[in-house]
């Protein structure tokens, strides 16, 4: 039978095979594995870095917002604090306006009403010292003369006139 060379095992081959397999191995360790983990652990780093980074903005950023929220609570509620005793004190004032105008009306009134009662006490008096005038000149007049029909008449037309005179002369 024929041998076959090709098929056959070498072990010196397979050795020189395994020896080159653990050379190469060694040196992709030395140049490649090593600079490639280092880099990988590099880049890890940063991302782990720039992830902590965010956190840290993302934490910082929800406190100021927070404290911003905060503040604008205060600020609406001293806004309506504001608005509540703006409000208040508008009312007071107004109320207040409300009474002193009220009290000069009544005031106004009451003056005007004791004005009223002088000038109408005024006028009573005027009308009894015009009566009393009147009634004087008349007894002057009949004690002066007898009286007679047509010197009654007279007596009575001189005595509209003379109170028409007076009426007028006080105007």
């Amino acid at each position: 039978m024929q041998t076959l060379e090709i098929i056959s095992v070498n072990i010196w081959h397979i050795l020189i095979s395994l020896a080159n397999l653990l050379l190469i191995f060694l040196i992709l360790k030395k140049f490649l594995f090593k600079p490639v983990t280092k880099m990988l652990a590099e880049r890890q780093a940063a991302v782990d870095r720039q992830i902590n980074e965010a956190t840290a903005a993302n934490e910082k950023a929800q406190k100021e917002q927070a404290a911003w929220e905060e503040k604008m609570q205060t600020a609406k509620e001293t806004a309506n604090g504001i608005i509540k005793d703006a409000t208040a004190s508008a009312k007071d004032q107004g109320d207040r306006l409300v009474a002193e105008a009220r009290d000069k009306a009544d005031q106004i009134i009451r003056q005007a009403e004791n004005e009223a009662i002088l000038e109408h006490k005024k006028a009573e008096s005027a009308i009894r010292e015009e009566i009393v005038t009147v009634s004087t000149q008349l007894a002057e007049k009949m004690l002066q003369r007898e009286i007679r029909a047509e010197d009654h008449r007279a007596l009575i037309a001189s005595f509209m006139q003379e109170i028409g005179d007076a009426h007028d002369s006080d105007s």
